[in-house]
């Protein structure tokens, strides 16, 4: 026959207890079991500088985040305000044929002798083309004995320079170079001294 072990003292667990109250199970005794004994330090110190640490911590993900904001607000207004001012870049680039094609048509009309009043008439459509086109940001780029810039010219031919002084400077312009709002939107095409 086995002799049973009796204890009339209930086992203790941890856990359970634990579970069951929700408190830490302190003994002011040593000797008897429990999760903690009051000689030993109390964590809550360590427990504030974890909250602390989190506020922090949450604190910088805040901060990051309104920079963030805000730079994305500087740049969606950058860029809204590039798109209305280029916003009719492709019509202007297609209207830049017919503006060449006015300024030779110009030329040829300033050389005839024809009828004054037409030519008047003509001439002052043109001009009202070309100040349109202006109040809408575009400008003519200068190239006349200026200096080549490959960024900003496309040289179509080199030819002796007829003085040292044009070496390297841009002696003929066979297409008009333009800017819209201060960007390149056609390069010169160009004849280049060498």
């Amino acid at each position: 026959m086995q002799k049973k072990n009796v204890n009339k003292e209930p086992k203790f667990d941890q856990d359970e207890s634990l579970e069951n109250n929700g408190n830490i199970d302190i003994n002011t005794d040593e000797s008897l079991s429990g999760t903690s004994h009051l000689n030993e330090p109390v964590s809550e110190e360590s427990e504030l500088e974890k909250l602390k640490a989190e506020v922090e911590e949450q604190k910088d993900k805040f901060v990051r985040k309104v920079a963030e904001f805000e730079n994305f607000k500087r740049r969606n207004a950058k860029e809204r305000i590039e798109l209305i001012q280029t916003a009719g870049k492709e019509v202007i680039s297609d209207m830049l044929d017919v503006l060449d094609d006015s300024d030779r048509a110009q030329k040829q009309i300033e050389k005839s002798e024809h009828n004054n009043e037409i030519k008047e008439g003509v001439l002052h459509v043109f001009n009202k083309l070309r100040n349109t086109l202006a109040a809408r940001g575009l400008k003519p780029m200068e190239t006349f004995h200026k200096e080549f810039d490959p960024d900003l010219h496309e040289a179509i031919a080199e030819i002796p320079a007829p003085s040292d002084d044009l070496k390297g400077k841009v002696l003929d312009e066979i297409v008009k170079g333009y800017y819209l709002n201060d960007k390149i939107i056609r390069h010169a095409k160009v004849v280049v001294g060498k």
